[in-house]
């Protein structure tokens, strides 16, 4: 699995509704007399620029995580990744998206794909945690 880095987000975006009530997969018809307030996405994704940045997703690896080829990730760079945490990493300079196991002086990147063996750190190999992965966004469009 690829990662393609798009940049850092900027904060103070424009503000959206969000209603009051959940909407089902059916067809209800949001009111404006539902909406609770009005939110940004800055604040829905806790986004705090700089240290948010956006990446695109390439390849199959992680889809039992729910992120899968063309998703954009929102990464947070100034958490400390911990054990579990799905994060953005440079692996000998090849930037991946992987599941950090980290335990017993063991450290192996984790694909959430059964196709995909584990990959394990080894001494000599160079690991930069460049984020957490907070987020995801898929596009719905049609195709």
């Amino acid at each position: 699995m690829s990662v393609t880095i798009l940049g850092p987000l900027s904060a103070g975006g424009e503000t959206f509704p969000l209603y009051s009530f959940r909407i089902p997969a059916g067809f209800p018809s949001p009111a404006a007399d539902h909406i609770e307030k009005h939110i940004s996405l800055d604040e829905l994704f806790d986004i705090r620029a700089p240290h948010v940045y956006l990446a695109k997703i390439e390849g199959d690896s992680m889809q039992g995580a729910g992120i899968f080829c063309g998703d954009l990730v929102i990464v947070n760079r100034s958490l400390d990744a911990e054990h579990g945490d799905i994060v953005i990493a440079g692996l000998n300079a090849e930037p991946i998206c992987k599941r950090l196991h980290r335990r017993d002086n063991v450290v192996m990147l984790l694909s959430a794909n059964s196709k995909y063996p584990p990959r394990y750190v080894m001494e000599g190999d160079e690991l930069v945690i460049w984020g957490v992965v907070t987020y995801s966004v898929r596009d719905h469009g049609r195709s």
